[in-house]
């Protein structure tokens, strides 16, 4: 399973490390995620990947 978020479509991204030369080397950018058990509307259980930061705001709710 890819290290996605299932809400919001984050991925890991890769950008460039710069040194003070200017030299590029490059580097990964990975979100935070957590595993949840989820419970859809159809009683179907699944493990879901998402970002910490929209578990947060919908910690009430998931």
């Amino acid at each position: 399973m890819p290290r996605v978020c299932y809400f919001t479509w984050k991925w890991t991204k890769s950008w460039n490390n710069r040194s003070h030369s200017m030299r590029a080397t490059k580097r990964t950018f990975k979100p935070n995620l957590i595993k949840k058990k989820v419970t859809f509307e159809d009683w179907t259980k699944s493990i879901i990947k998402i970002s910490s930061k929209i578990y947060k705001k919908l910690k009430g709710f998931i």
